[in-house]
């Protein structure tokens, strides 16, 4: 050739790699670009077909990641590197031209009727990252300027690949930490535990690109794994029984603690269900523990619908899922606790209330009885120890006396609830009070505002009496609000009869926008017991109020407007 025609030929080429870089930086897929390298590379060489292989760093296979020209089922087989002028290729780093694949031991078939084929390394920086590699029909079909042709596409290849891989790891961690986020403000959510769990599995199959993926919880008697959530599940893994702990792939992966895979779950004899898997078209499963602290609660499992190894990504990545399915089921059980000293709370309010009101019936009754004894004394009915009124008369006096016992002895039952003192955080206090009650009102619809002065003095009382005492004042806003509203706790010092400046009460005021009461309520709402403002209930809750904080020393005041809401203060001494 002369030098003419030299010239034209490698302005040719400029003009073709020029053309071919254009085409592989127009886009930041991964498998696109890897498609738009291989059909070029194909035009360029005359060939008849090609692939871009990519090693696979989970497994060390040869990974077929685009093609063009080849069956179907022949994209679908892996090399492993080494094996075939392609693994020849990956694993020396030198290209490989073969004139007559029939004379070459290396050569692997993908197809039938290839006579050559040319192969190069795609490096990316210092490493063998794949191949590129196309195939003619023709015998010695590549001459070695199209071997140099096609190296300098794999150089100009390599950079693009790198940057679509760092293009895809920055994506799937930003879709990860959108997914993370997503889950964690649905965990900090009022959504019961089964939606919050299937949320969860619905976010890890559809970021690790699963077939299908379930959460697995221990039953009570620990023993057997029970489905709790799953995402893609058909109705053969939905109906399998509960899986033993003891026999079971995922009880290992529970027992020991540690993620675990199996590539191929419808041939393991580890798998415990093969013939649902074989139902379901599931193959690879990805198992990972749910732990909490030092303790695996269940497992967290994600199927693919074909061979698949889990890189280090995925496994943490589904850690992660199975991290916040821990702490959703903590945070469950925390609720559930909640509820149940809610309860006792109310129990114990309701008891007090009983033996206050029990104190009071006492007390209503021993004037009247000491009336009846006096006038039995004054009549002085003696009649001849043969009467019958004799006796009468006695038995009379027996039972007024009995009658006296009975409500000294509640008299002085009532007289022990004397506060025990101690300091008391009041802030603290309410705070822990509010994380008890939160879920009862917003439950009812009530938003709750807090507003603590963040330096108040601690005062000297009773912490479990000044609790029952927010409690019913909370509780009873609550009520007072059925349509829901919002319930405003305030503290703060007041300088109430001492020198300017100085602290020496605590506010504590409770501020609802409920019904509000009328005049008549609000000059009965501390009375006895035994008169209710409420036409439901008792109207034990406020009594009990001004019982506990008239025996710390303090005072209740009450400000009320019907329609318009109420407000109630307490005033506690420091000392």
């Amino acid at each position: 050739m002369d030098s003419s025609g030299q010239m034209q030929t490698r302005l040719e080429r400029v003009e073709a790699l020029y053309r071919v870089s254009q085409v592989i930086h127009s886009t930041l897929d991964l498998r696109e670009s890897l498609q738009l390298i291989v059909t070029e590379a194909v035009r360029l060489m005359r060939a008849t077909s090609g692939s871009v292989v990519l090693v696979n760093p989970t497994t060390g296979f040869l990974d077929i990641e685009a093609a063009h020209g080849l069956p179907s089922a022949a994209q679908k087989m892996k090399l492993r590197v080494g094996e075939g002028i392609t693994g020849w290729v990956a694993r020396h780093g030198r290209p490989a031209r073969v004139g007559r694949v029939a004379d070459d031991p290396r050569y692997f078939a993908l197809r039938a009727g290839v006579g050559s084929e040319l192969a190069v390394p795609l490096r990316v920086g210092d490493e063998v990252r794949g191949v590129i590699n196309v195939d003619s029909d023709r015998e010695d079909a590549f001459s070695e300027a199209d071997e140099e042709l096609l190296g300098e596409l794999a150089t100009l290849a390599a950079p693009a690949i790198r940057n679509t891989w760092l293009y895809e790891q920055a994506r799937s961690k930003a879709r990860l930490l959108e997914s993370l986020a997503k889950v964690g403000q649905i965990i900090n959510s009022p959504l019961a535990l089964d939606d919050t769990l299937q949320v969860i599995a619905r976010e890890a199959k559809k970021l690790l690109s699963a077939k299908m993926c379930s959460l697995m919880m221990l039953d009570e008697a620990g023993r057997s794994l029970v489905t709790r959530a799953s995402a893609g599940a058909g109705k053969a893994y939905l109906a399998r029984p509960p899986v033993n702990v003891e026999e079971s792939f995922v009880g290992i992966v529970l027992r020991r603690r540690k993620a675990m895979q199996l590539e191929n779950v419808q041939s393991s004899g580890r798998y415990q269900n093969v013939s649902v898997a074989r139902q379901e078209g599931l193959v690879s499963l990805l198992s990972v523990p749910l732990l909490f602290g030092e303790k695996a609660t269940g497992t967290l499992n994600l199927y693919t619908g074909d061979p698949h190894t889990f890189s280090d990504e995925e496994v943490r990545v589904a850690l992660a899922y199975a991290e916040l399915s821990a702490l959703a089921l903590e945070k469950a059980r925390l609720y559930e606790r909640i509820v149940s000293v809610e309860d006792e709370l109310r129990q114990s309010e309701r008891l007090s209330a009983l033996g206050l009101l029990a104190a009071e019936i006492a007390h209503e009754i021993r004037n009247p009885l000491t009336v009846m004894k006096m006038l039995h004394h004054s009549l002085n009915l003696e009649f001849p120890a043969g009467d019958p009124r004799h006796t009468d008369v006695r038995i009379m006096g027996e039972k007024m006396d009995h009658l006296a016992r009975i409500v000294e002895r509640v008299l002085d039952l009532a007289r022990g609830q004397e506060p025990q003192v101690a300091e008391v955080d009041v802030n603290r206090l309410l705070a822990d009070l509010t994380l008890l009650t939160r879920h009862k009102l917003k439950a009812s619809g009530v938003t709750l505002v807090q507003k603590f002065a963040a330096d108040l003095p601690l005062i000297q009382g009773d912490a479990t009496q000044l609790e029952q005492v927010f409690l019913n004042l909370t509780l009873n806003a609550a009520e007072a609000m059925p349509h829901g509203g919002s319930l405003t706790i305030r503290s703060r010092s007041l300088p109430l009869g001492g020198p300017p400046g100085t602290a020496t009460h605590v506010l504590i005021r409770f501020s609802d926008t409920g019904v509000g009461m009328t005049e008549e309520h609000r000059r009965r709402a501390f009375t006895s017991l035994l008169s209710s403002t409420k036409p439901k209930g008792t109207g034990l809750g406020l009594a009990i109020v001004a019982r506990v904080v008239e025996a710390h020393r303090g005072q209740v005041r009450v400000w009320s407007r019907l329609g318009k809401g109420t407000t109630i203060s307490v005033i506690l001494p420091l000392a």
